[in-house]
């Protein structure tokens, strides 16, 4: 299971988190009726109904909170069956849960998925995810399109206020990592991958956080400001991807020497970052592209150094394929501080 973090933390978060959820779930049940004004609103200012499906959107993740919470309250006397089945039960649990969140909002709003390259099968052994992140909708794709593989995540500890991820999230080997942390989260993110079989993996966001051009112009200014110039000049070269942040991967490659190495690429949620986005109508009728690739772990390079080299060319890689989106989103001007 995750680590654990003090009781006395995680039930002064919960004691807000879960009657918040509580009042949000029933407010979106009392607006439902507005909903064919909004639809109106939306016709007249010809806005593809963006405000209704918005209003749609909240109202199913709510309920959709409420039912995993409702059903790992049922799952919990489970663990007296022992920690293998209770696991494998809420792994069951978290991909029907997924499943249900990309199923609402990809009707709702009308999203097109097209996917190339071959899924590893779950028997072919241990399996590292490194995917992309540009949206709060991308985090489904790794557990939608990987059925069968029991994924263990490595998430921002602020997800913990998310009730789901909390209660669930927690009773699965996952690392919630604060910002800042360093060699404490490098290690949680390591001890992931020490202990995976056959049908196991980890999946991490190298970027660390969700792209945007705004960010992508923050995180330079800092690394520069960090007196990290080698990053910060990698980083410029990149118009659509942040420079991962390789601590944690490279971890993760050096815990796991055995099975693959998955890329996770996607094009298509650009300008979905927030829900003030989702409001705007950014993902209505997109076509979410995305690519796989799979690498063998052992033909991966033995030195740490040429391990980053790797990584970064890997990204170069993924940079100039979401280029090549029609969707993409992104400048290649340098920093504020640094423009002519």
């Amino acid at each position: 299971m995750s680590r654990r973090e003090p009781w006395t933390r995680t039930w002064r978060r919960r004691a807000l988190s879960l009657p918040l959820l509580a009042l949000t779930a029933l407010a979106t049940l009392a607006l439902l009726p507005t909903l064919p004004l909004w639809a109106a609103c939306d016709l007249l200012l010809g806005r593809r109904l963006a405000t209704a499906r918005f209003q749609l959107t909240l109202t199913w993740l709510a309920w959709c909170e409420v039912g995993g919470l409702l059903a790992s309250l049922v799952l919990w006397p489970a663990r007296l069956a022992g920690l293998a089945r209770w696991q494998r039960l809420h792994y069951e649990l978290q991909a029907l849960w997924l499943r249900a969140l990309w199923g609402g909002t990809r009707r709702i709003y009308g999203i097109a998925l097209e996917v190339e390259g071959e899924r590893p099968l779950p028997g072919e052994g241990p399996l590292l995810v490194l995917a992309r992140h540009a949206s709060v909708a991308d985090s489904l794709l790794p557990g939608l399109l990987l059925p069968g593989w029991r994924l263990r995540y490595v998430l921002k500890d602020e997800l913990r206020w998310d009730p789901c991820l909390d209660v669930v999230g927690m009773r699965l080997p996952n690392a919630f990592v604060r910002r800042g942390s360093g060699r404490e989260a490098v290690a949680a993110v390591e001890g992931l991958a020490t202990d995976l079989s056959a049908g196991e993996g980890v999946l991490i966001f190298p970027e660390g956080t969700r792209f945007s051009p705004a960010k992508r112009e923050r995180v330079l200014l800092r690394l520069r400001e960090e007196g990290r110039d080698d990053l910060a000049r990698f980083g410029a070269e990149l118009c659509h991807v942040l420079p991962p942040r390789a601590g944690g991967t490279l971890a993760l490659l050096e815990a796991q020497p055995a099975g693959q190495v998955l890329l996770l690429e996607h094009s298509g949620f650009e300008g979905a970052v927030t829900l003030d986005s989702l409001w705007r109508g950014a993902l209505i009728g997109r076509r979410v592209r995305v690519r796989l690739r799979a690498f063998p772990r052992a033909a991966l390079p033995a030195e740490r150094a040429a391990r980053r080299a790797w990584l970064e060319a890997r990204w170069r890689e993924v940079d100039a394929w979401v280029a090549s989106s029609e969707a993409a989103e992104g400048s290649c001007a340098p920093p504020a501080r640094e423009a002519a």
